[in-house]
């Protein structure tokens, strides 16, 4: 007790700044216990949860398997497959183990092919999990509508295309993402179709997933590209002009000169990059036409393409470039007059007095 009063006696004697330290020392005490008890509560927590998901997950497991092998030749369904059918419909009625069903249902599906797999996926059928994917597609939140798209795309679920291609401009790019990824990898080729009313920016890494795909499919004939390379979305173009290189799209040079004059830098150069490698000489022609009133960076892709497709003809053009004043075009032109006229590409030694300019002849010649 006297201990007690002592305390209460120093508290109350004791400067004002003194005495908010104490109190500032005890609220962070509180809190700090408070929180020592949250965590080991919120561990033990997540333990049982896991004990409680793994139980779940065997169990599933257990009554797939037996779902699989249970069918006979008579019945399209047999009863021990109809009882394992109820037992997994009545579960997922619980989202907490219907998400843990959905995950069996997914590791199985990817494990295996050919009938199995067709089972599997009457399956999420007869047990009307595909309703609850469906119903995530017309939900307020993003992020349920993606979760929604990516499970129908899992279980490959065509029959939701309509539901699915509303989502064409979300909003929210994640949800682009995940209708773009189904489009393709259900419907292949034919699915890149919705690049007919994209109206939102479809970013690199998109381009790059959507390519990582259709390079493999096993039915490589691509459809029709030139509506793409007529879209008012510019990186649909540019995406398109990916496809043009990839698939050797010959057929299409016309519409990708045309864009050589397209109000997007970024396209006008990957459509040189993709005339160049496609080798088409009619491009080089119109290029050298209106070389000055383009952009450096055109410029150095108009000459890069020029040392795949130079000819002849090309000499008295190249002639004044040798001394442009940017290196990089100087360098092409002299490498490009080298393989047309290695006599006069020679003679600029003799009539050359200055000394870094005879020095750039003299690598070329030599490599």
């Amino acid at each position: 007790m006297n201990t007690y009063s002592f305390l209460i006696d120093y508290f109350n004697d004791s400067p004002t700044i003194i005495q908010a330290a104490w109190i500032i020392i005890g609220l962070f005490s509180i809190i700090i216990i408070g929180l020592i008890f949250y965590l080991k509560y919120l561990r033990g927590h997540l333990r049982k949860k896991e004990r409680v998901t793994i139980a779940y997950e065997q169990e599933y497991e257990s009554a797939l398997i037996t779902y699989l092998y249970a069918g006979n030749e008579e019945e399209t369904i047999s009863s021990e497959q109809q009882a394992i059918i109820d037992l997994l419909k009545n579960d997922a009625k619980e989202p907490f183990k219907r998400k843990i069903l959905i995950a069996v249902l997914v590791k199985l599906k990817n494990e295996v092919s050919g009938e199995v797999a067709d089972s599997i996926q009457n399956l999420y059928y007869q047990t009307e999990l595909v309703d609850y994917a469906l119903s995530r597609l017309s939900h307020k939140k993003w992020f349920v509508i993606a979760k929604g798209i990516r499970e129908l795309k899992q279980f490959q679920i065509k029959e939701a295309y309509d539901q699915v291609i509303i989502h064409l401009n979300h909003p929210r790019p994640e949800v682009r993402k995940e209708m773009q990824l189904y489009m393709v990898n259900l419907f292949d080729f034919e699915g890149l179709t919705f690049l007919d009313l994209l109206e939102t920016p479809l970013s690199e890494w998109d381009q790059i997933q959507l390519l990582e795909i259709v390079q493999k499919l096993e039915n490589q004939n691509i459809s029709n590209i030139a509506s793409w390379l007529h879209s008012s979305n510019d990186s649909v173009i540019i995406f398109a002009l990916k496809l043009a290189k990839i698939y050797n799209q010959l057929e299409a040079k016309n519409e990708i000169i045309q864009l050589l004059h397209h109000r997007n830098k970024k396209v006008r150069l990957d459509a040189i990059d993709v005339l160049s490698y496609l080798n088409v000489l009619e491009a080089k022609e119109i290029l050298k036409t209106d070389l000055q009133k383009r952009s450096q960076e055109e410029q150095i892709a108009v000459f890069k393409m020029m040392e795949n497709l130079y000819e002849s003809d090309d000499e008295s053009f190249i002639m004044k470039y040798i001394n442009h004043d940017l290196f990089e075009i100087k360098i092409m032109a002299l490498k490009i007059l080298k393989g047309i006229n290695r006599e006069k590409f020679c003679a600029l030694k003799i009539e050359s007095a200055n000394d870094p300019y005879l020095r750039i002849v003299n690598f070329i010649e030599n490599n």
